[in-house]
């Protein structure tokens, strides 16, 4: 009974043992520290805190040996390469006049800006979708006529070299054409089967590696208990495929790009609660995003590179919206990375 209600609050409970080991973790534990309790069960509570606040194991073993809790209101914490601020809270659990175990509740406190983050780059990709769509149409209609025109025009001309012109025309005009289309992105049914999200992935780190060189390297980190979802595996593909050629692209000369999967549960996305999400990173060790770009790039047309489209990621972000996902991004100097979140079943409102 007690353990059905600690997997339906919305506060990360850990339960650690005398030496510090994690023994228990809840649902919005695992939605916290992006990671299954598979993984996390019986590693010590260094694996959490070290790394942010040196003084926060110091403490949980004073609240084993005196047995006296305590609290931290503002905590901060890096996961998965984002910083994160919770509330921390510690109590001992005593067992024959003997604390045997201790009771870590976190909260994030910065969950709120977190929502309005996902709800702003849910419009954003709203406004991109009516914006390409909205082009695309308005230039391929003088593109057709352009081109029935120039093959007009080339049924008349006796000149082979003026007919050379024609032919540039009329190639120049289906480029463009195929580029509008392609802003208007996938116009098929899409085939939803069954599916394992590493076979996507695999697919595109096999193409992906074959095209880049020797010295960039695509690692993988993939966790097995992801459940199949339903989804047309081109169209994952495609997304997938955007971000991490864009990854490798941003790797000057030597870097590596890591696939990432893990199992989120009981996460909301648009105000809709899934009681599992997918989540795939993509992490490159690149030269990063510029900050001037980082809030813009799902916009068409928005590119840090000379040759670039800036179509990629608005078409990524359009294919994942369709499962009622969202793609996210953090960047710095030395890591950028792109987090899909594609959820696993019904969505729980």
């Amino acid at each position: 009974m007690y353990k059905k209600i600690l997997e339906n609050i919305n506060e990360a409970v850990l339960l650690f043992d005398a030496t510090l080991n994690l023994n228990y973790i809840n649902s919005a534990g695992e939605v916290l520290f992006e990671d299954s309790a598979r993984h996390l069960l019986g590693k010590a509570a260094s694996y959490f805190f070290t790394a942010h606040n040196s003084t926060i194991i110091k403490d949980l073993q004073h609240c084993i040996e005196r047995s006296e809790g305590f609290f931290e209101r503002e905590l901060n914490l890096i996961v998965s390469n984002k910083k994160i601020t919770i509330s921390f809270s510690a109590t001992p659990i005593i067992e024959n006049e003997q604390p045997s175990e201790v009771l870590v509740e976190l909260k994030q406190v910065d969950y709120q800006l977190r929502v309005s983050k996902e709800e702003q780059l849910l419009a954003q990709e709203n406004i991109s979708r009516m914006l390409m769509r909205g082009f695309a149409h308005e230039i391929k209609n003088p593109l057709g006529g352009l081109r029935g025109a120039a093959q007009l025009l080339e049924l008349e001309l006796q000149n082979d070299e003026l007919k050379e012109y024609t032919q540039i025309i009329i190639a120049e005009t289906d480029r463009m054409t195929a580029l509008m289309d392609k802003m208007l992105g996938p116009n098929k049914v899409p085939n939803k089967v069954p599916l394992n999200i590493h076979e996507a992935l695999e697919r595109v780190r096999q193409l992906v590696q074959a095209e880049a060189v020797d010295s960039i390297l695509i690692e993988r980190d993939y966790d097995p208990s992801i459940p199949e979802l339903k989804a047309d595996k081109n169209q994952l593909i495609q997304a997938f495929l955007n971000i991490v050629r864009n990854a490798t692209q941003a790797i000057q000369q030597t870097g590596t790009v890591t696939l990432r999967t893990r199992i989120c549960r009981q996460m909301t996305i648009a105000g809709k609660r899934h009681k599992l999400t997918a989540r795939i990173d993509i992490i490159d060790n690149g030269s990063g995003i510029k900050p001037e770009l980082i809030n813009h790039i799902f916009y068409p047309m928005i590119t840090g590179r000379h040759d670039g489209t800036g179509l990629g990621l608005p078409i990524s972000q359009s294919i994942i919206n369709q499962y009622n996902g969202i793609i996210e991004c953090t960047s710095s100097p030395d890591i950028t990375t792109f987090s899909i979140y594609l959820p696993v079943g019904n969505a729980n409102d």
